[in-house]
């Protein structure tokens, strides 16, 4: 079972769309019980750092997302600010993350903001060697954001991309993964990444 972290912050919609189309059997969890039932995660979002963390303390859902992904060591996705939850602080808002991942979030600082328009909205390339999420090392995915995650301490990028610079557009710790660009709304490609973790 596939469970959709519902928030209030997430596009989960073309996350349905995408499942269904996949004859995947999915929920949409609120609840830490029903998040407990769950063989694997998907963790989206759109919007404010700070506020999301709120949200998912609100829901009681902090402690289960922990015991879920690092007790229990399940598959779970974090999708664009759903990626930015899992690392140690952001930015936006300077608060603390999940901490699952030893890095931090950042808004863009590119050098010419009238060439380069942040928030960072459109197609761009994401490049990965051995990734176990990319059928092809260099695939076309849609991105919307402002702040990206610096490079993790650890030896985790799964895949770059670059808006100004090269920035982290995707990391992997296990049972980990996170990706900024939005594979929901990315057509044949976002569909075969979305079946690709649901094989783990």
């Amino acid at each position: 079972m596939v469970g959709i972290v519902n928030y209030g912050m997430g596009n989960i919609h073309s996350i349905k769309r995408k499942l269904h189309l996949l004859k995947v059997e999915f929920t949409v969890v609120e609840t830490p019980e029903e998040l407990a039932s769950c063989d694997s995660l998907i963790l989206p979002g759109v919007g404010h750092f700070g506020m999301a963390m709120q949200r998912l303390k609100e829901k009681n859902l902090l402690s289960a997302l922990h015991t879920f992904a690092r007790v229990d060591e399940k598959p779970i996705l974090g999708i664009c600010l759903g990626m930015q939850l899992m690392t140690a602080f952001s930015e936006e808002g300077m608060l603390p993350g999940l901490g699952w991942v030893d890095t931090k979030i950042v808004r863009f600082k590119v050098e010419d903001p009238e060439k380069l328009k942040v928030p960072h909205i459109g197609w761009n390339t994401v490049e990965g060697q051995n990734s176990r999420l990319l059928a092809d090392p260099s695939s076309e995915f849609y991105f919307v954001h402002s702040y990206h995650a610096e490079v993790p301490k650890e030896d985790i990028v799964l895949h770059r991309s670059t808006y100004g610079y090269p920035f982290i557009s995707g990391f992997e710790k296990k049972n980990v993964f996170g990706v900024q660009y939005h594979p929901e709304k990315s057509h044949q490609q976002g569909m075969q990444l979305i079946e690709r973790f649901l094989a783990f």
